[in-house]
Parts: C-alpha cells; sequence; structure tokens
C-alpha cells in the first residue's frame, strides 16, 4: 500500500457525483434476528432502486454471486465482482475513496483501506472482509492507502470541505485500536483524508452493535447542515444521549468556522424485534445521483423525516425504502451502500 498524501486528496460528500454504488450480497445469517431469507429479497429492492440512477457493483463469490445473477438478471446498470465476504455491510468493510483536491486530465480517485475486526471483534471470522477494501481497489486499479487504524465508514461523515463528524465511541475505543491516543487519531484521519478539523460527538442508538456509528446518529445535508437524529419519548433509552448529542452539535464549529446548523429528525421510539430493541433511524439514508434513499419503518415519525429530507436535498428525489426487515440486521440504507466517487 502507498503511504498518505494528504496535500493531494480529500474526502467528498457523498451527495458529490458518484461513478458508482458498491454492495455486498448477503450471507451470514449470523448478524440478522429473525428469518434470513427475506433479507436477500431487500438487496434485491434496494440494487434495483439504485440502479435507476446510477451503476451498482454487487460483490460475492460461488452460489452467493450465482443467487445475486439469478434475482437481477436482465436488470440494467448492474455488474458483478467476484470477491469473497464473510458479511454485507460495505459501507463498513468497503475502501473509503477520496478524491484528488485539483482535478486534472487522468487524476483519479484513491481508495483508503482501514484495518478491520468486525466492530471490535464481535463477529468472528472476518479475515475476507478484511481483505476485501483492497481488493476493490485494485479491481478498480486505483492506489491503496494505508488508513492505520481499524476503522469502519459508517463511523464517517463529512461535508466535503474539510469538516468530519465522528463518534469517540467506536473510533478512540480500545477494542479496535488499543493504545492509540486520541489525539494520534486526529492526526491520522487528518492525514489520510484530507481533513483539516475533527468534530467528535458521542451516544449510540439501543440495540446498535457499532457501538455508536455517526451515519445512525447525524449527518451533514450541507456545508455548515446537519440533522441530528432525536428521540422525544423519553421513555425510550435514546432519549437522553440523542438530546446530549444534539446539544453538542449545536455548538461546533466547522473547518471553515461555521457554527453548525442542526435540523433534529425524530426516530421510531422503541422500535423492537421480539422484544429485542433495534436501531431504527431514518439518519441511515444513501445520497445517490438525483435521488435520497430514506429508511422508513412503518410509523408516525415517517412522513416528518422524508419532508425533512426533501427540504434538505432540493431537486433530488426522495425514494422511500421499507427497512423493517433490513434493520434487523442492526443496520439499514447507509450501512449495506458504499459510494464511488465520480473520476
Amino acid at each position: 500500500m502507498m503511504a498518505a498524501a494528504r496535500s493531494n486528496y480529500r474526502l467528498p460528500a457523498e451527495w458529490e457525483p458518484h461513478a458508482a454504488t458498491w454492495l455486498a450480497w448477503p450471507h451470514r445469517r449470523a448478524t440478522w434476528l429473525g428469518d434470513f431469507a427475506v433479507i436477500p429479497g431487500v438487496f434485491t429492492k434496494v440494487a434495483r432502486l439504485i440502479a435507476r440512477y446510477e451503476p451498482v457493483r454487487i460483490v460475492a463469490t460461488g452460489s452467493v454471486l450465482a443467487e445475486a445473477r439469478a434475482r437481477l438478471d436482465g436488470v440494467m446498470n448492474i455488474e458483478f465482482h467476484d470477491l469473497p465476504t464473510n458479511d454485507s455491510w460495505l459501507r463498513d468493510t468497503g475502501p473509503v475513496f477520496i478524491v484528488p483536491r485539483v482535478p486534472a486530465a487522468g487524476a483519479r480517485p484513491a481508495a483508503v483501506c482501514w484495518g478491520w475486526n468486525a466492530w471490535g471483534g464481535k463477529y468472528p471470522p472476518w479475515d475476507a472482509d478484511a481483505a476485501l477494501g483492497r481488493a476493490i481497489a485494485e479491481r478498480l486499479g486505483l492506489a491503496a492507502i494505508d488508513g492505520g487504524l481499524v476503522l469502519e465508514g459508517g463511523g464517517l461523515e463529512t461535508d466535503g470541505e474539510g469538516t468530519l463528524l465522528v463518534n469517540h465511541r467506536c473510533i478512540d475505543d480500545a477494542a479496535r485500536n488499543p493504545g492509540v491516543s486520541r489525539t494520534r487519531i486526529e492526526e491520522m484521519l487528518r492525514d489520510r483524508l484530507g481533513i483539516d478539523r475533527v468534530l467528535w460527538v458521542g451516544g449510540e442508538l439501543a440495540g446498535d452493535d457499532t457501538d455508536g456509528h455517526i451515519d445512525q446518529l447525524a449527518r451533514f445535508v450541507a456545508p455548515g447542515r446537519v440533522v441530528a437524529a432525536r428521540q422525544p419519548d423519553t421513555l425510550d433509552p435514546n432519549h437522553a444521549a440523542l438530546a446530549m448529542n444534539f446539544e453538542r452539535l449545536r455548538g461546533l464549529v466547522d473547518a471553515r468556522g461555521r457554527q453548525l446548523d442542526v435540523i433534529p429528525i425524530d426516530i421510531p421510539p422503541r422500535f423492537a424485534f421480539e422484544g429485542t430493541q433495534l436501531p431504527a433511524s431514518h439518519l441511515n439514508y444513501y445520497v445517490g445521483n438525483g435521488f435520497v434513499a430514506v429508511p422508513v419503518f412503518g410509523g408516525a415519525t415517517d412522513d416528518a423525516a422524508l419532508r425533512t429530507l426533501a427540504a434538505c436535498f432540493p431537486g433530488r428525489v426522495i425514494e422511500p425504502v421499507v427497512c423493517t426487515e433490513l434493520v434487523r440486521g442492526r443496520g439499514a440504507l447507509h450501512c449495506i451502500t458504499r459510494d464511488e466517487p465520480a473520476a
């Protein structure tokens, strides 16, 4: 792997143009509650939806790859890559793409490949997923940059202008990066991703086995503006932590000196499957070329979340996606997708 070159690259915002979206086809039943048999059907619907707007690249191998091909036979704008995986949460296992700071003829993105240990050692084995970022970079012919940290893509959120929003719980963590100080973590994030300022928050949703990925809690919708999860139900275990995070976000200043404009989005209260609370969050949306795919859960918070995000992303089609089955894996749309920026 090549060394980082901070001055030459930057981490783009998700709303910038994409070359494609990557998905890893599901096959590992151990990370899903309830009936796994319906989950490939959910991925099929998501792949078909995204392919209407931009190319979709699917990774799998063996019989799993054959199943993906069969389910998506004849669908335009989808290609398949024979690469082995342990799990299907490609936001976390795939590379984080960075783009040249100064666009130039022939300049291409690069791929930052982090260390991977399945969210702090929770779901062995993880050997195939640990190699996936580098395998995708090689498949694309892109330079691979050693991330130098154990880190998941769902733990990173950027405005594309040098500000990175992260949760300390899932990065400054002894199960992932033992003995590495927060100061050193910041230095490495700045170096690998071309970041100017790192903003730290905390908290996590009940049932979230990622230890609080930021893509469930707070997301940029434009430079200087974020949406933040809120839980008004005082009986919900998420209420207090989300209220604290909301106030913390309102006091933060980005890399350009702007105090963050924080927009609340209420998430479903006490959302559970067979007595286990799940991290159902409308903030686990995915922004693509001309659209925003938004998780909905069949409850009272759906419509307001869709209206808020429509106002935040004018000119993009808001695509509600029912995620009552997907969230049984303790994630949603953002967790299963990885955006590849356009050159």
